[in-house]
């Protein structure tokens, strides 16, 4: 291809608050009846004045400075006024000039750093649906939505392919979980893919003069096919002299295509301008300083701690340190299994092989058990010798075959000693003895 692709990316993510951004309904209205979550000011009745939610405030500074961002000593909210039902007041209370956070950086496994533009707050719109009614085609509003508190988090277009966007949007998931902010569950909207992408000819530095935004795409999967259906999609375009169209589209599933919804507007398109009901913000040093304290440990610091302080592989280290609940667990059962004698390679073993249900299995629980079914009888060392010795003999080209560098004939070997005993045996420790006499 004669084009290299320029990827931005804007992910919405739901903050986990009780209430709503500007109001008191509760948040948690998802499987819920349609419309029984709202009141006057979500759903913009005249004469209703919005109350900011501070929690959700320092949930979004929270993710800040988890991103490394810089919080604004100043800032306020911004009405974006744009037409559509699902959005009661006409207008949408945001941040255009002034956000909480900007600046910042996620570092991909390949060294490459990618920039945060922006991370700012704002509030949900309602979710239209599309049904058949009496045989018509008809457009339900649903307001249980609207006004749920929205972390917004732009970066700037630094993504050169769909892989590493997706392992973007993973760590991004994985540190707002970490945070305890937001379940980030994609399936029921919590967090929302919007990347934007163009193409240039190879080795030009400018932006294109394009851009194609595709809109609330909800699993990485879904991602990376429609990012890598526009790359095709706007590449056949540029092939013929044409240039793409700047617009928001879709991701069809069912198609596996993006499909055209509207053409995009620009900044001046919202006729932004400061929100008159709330007043603005100030935020103190002392205020950022007692925030950053209640950060805790992020994945990538708890990674290199896994490796450095369990002495755990990179594999190993990744796996348990997914997700918050994985990682205590496997501290937890580490304590407990220094306990037993197990270290913590064997502890990550346990858990990485046997995938316990940690919901509902104590770690305690699950070495006391492992303990327990891996019990060893004491054997008499001189038998277990002859055993030994006798499966050497007998077995004169599986111990050439692991001379050789076969490791798997050195398990033929310890499978037929153990046969040859017929009693159970610590595996670890009769592999040691054989590689001691294969040497």
């Amino acid at each position: 291809m004669n084009y290299e692709p320029v990827i931005g990316l804007e992910v919405h993510v739901e903050l986990y608050t009780k209430s709503k951004m500007f109001c008191a309904c509760s948040a948690d209205y998802f499987g819920e009846e349609p419309n029984t979550h709202t009141c006057p000011v979500c759903l913009g009745l005249p004469g209703a004045l919005p109350s900011p939610n501070q929690q959700a405030i320092d949930w979004c500074l929270e993710i800040g400075l988890a991103l490394g961002t810089k919080i604004a000593n100043s800032s306020k909210f911004d009405r974006k006024n744009y037409f559509y039902p699902d959005l009661a007041k006409g207008y949408q209370i945001s941040q255009y000039d002034l956000p909480f956070c900007s600046g910042g950086e996620v570092t991909l496994t390949n060294g490459k750093k990618i920039r945060i533009t922006r991370a700012h707050m704002e509030e949900d719109t309602g979710k239209l649906t599309h049904a058949k009614v009496d045989g018509k085609s008809v457009s339900l509003i649903d307001f249980n939505r609207s006004g749920v508190p929205l972390v917004e988090i732009v970066t700037e277009p630094d993504f050169e392919n769909a892989r590493e966007v997706v392992e973007y949007l993973k760590k991004l998931q994985q540190t707002v979980r970490y945070l305890g902010v937001s379940q980030a569950d994609m399936e029921k909207g919590d967090m929302r893919l919007e990347p934007n992408i163009s193409l240039r000819k190879k080795g030009q530095k400018d932006l294109p003069d394009y851009k194609v935004e595709v809109k609330n795409i909800n699993s990485f999967k879904f991602v990376e096919k429609a990012i890598n259906f526009e790359i095709s999609r706007q590449a056949k375009i540029l092939d013929v002299g044409e240039l793409p169209v700047q617009e928001t589209r879709g991701w069809n599933e069912q198609k596996n295509a993006t499909v055209s919804q509207r053409s995009k507007e620009e900044a001046h398109d919202y006729r932004y301008f400061p929100e008159p009901d709330i007043p603005p913000f100030t935020f103190t040093k002392e205020q950022i300083e007692k925030l950053t304290k209640k950060t805790p440990e992020l994945p990538a610091a708890k990674l290199e701690r896994f490796k450095k302080d369990y002495q755990l592989s990179q594999y190993d280290a990744e796996i348990l340190t997914r997700d918050l609940s994985s990682a205590d667990y496997f501290e937890e059962a580490t304590y407990a299994g220094k306990e037993a004698g197990l270290t913590p390679k064997q502890v990550a073993n346990i858990i990485i092989n046997k995938k316990p249900d940690i919901a509902n299995i104590l770690p305690a629980t699950l070495i006391k058990n492992y303990i327990a079914a891996n019990q060893t009888a004491p054997v008499d060392k001189t038998k277990l010798e002859k055993a030994i010795d006798e499966v050497l003999a007998q077995n004169q080209k599986a111990v050439e075959d692991y001379k050789s560098g076969k490791e798997n004939a050195l398990m033929f070997l310890l499978g037929a000693v153990m046969k040859k005993i017929a009693t159970k045996l610590d595996a670890n420790l009769l592999k040691s003895k054989l590689q001691e006499r294969l040497k």
